[in-house]
């Protein structure tokens, strides 16, 4: 997102698609409310818990280089 501050990219949709998941099956599996998943996905999050990392991970099968990067001049 233009001028909030980070460099930060979620590839949440990517992995969605790739292993064939719903938000809302993702959801379901990591116990984590679609409304928090739905603000990872679309870029807006400004900070991801330890814990909401690993169960994403787990249930996604990934490590967290998958699910996140640093895009310098995204920002």
């Amino acid at each position: 997102m233009p001028g909030d501050g980070h460099a930060i990219v979620v590839h949440l949709d990517e992995l969605l698609r790739a292993k064939d998941m719903t938000l809302t099956e993702l959801s379901s599996r990591a116990d984590i409310t679609i409304a928090n998943l739905s603000v990872l996905k679309n870029d807006r999050a400004r900070a991801i818990r330890f814990s909401t990392l690993t169960a994403l991970c787990a249930v996604l099968d990934c490590q967290p280089g998958d699910l996140i990067s640093y895009a310098p001049g995204q920002d």
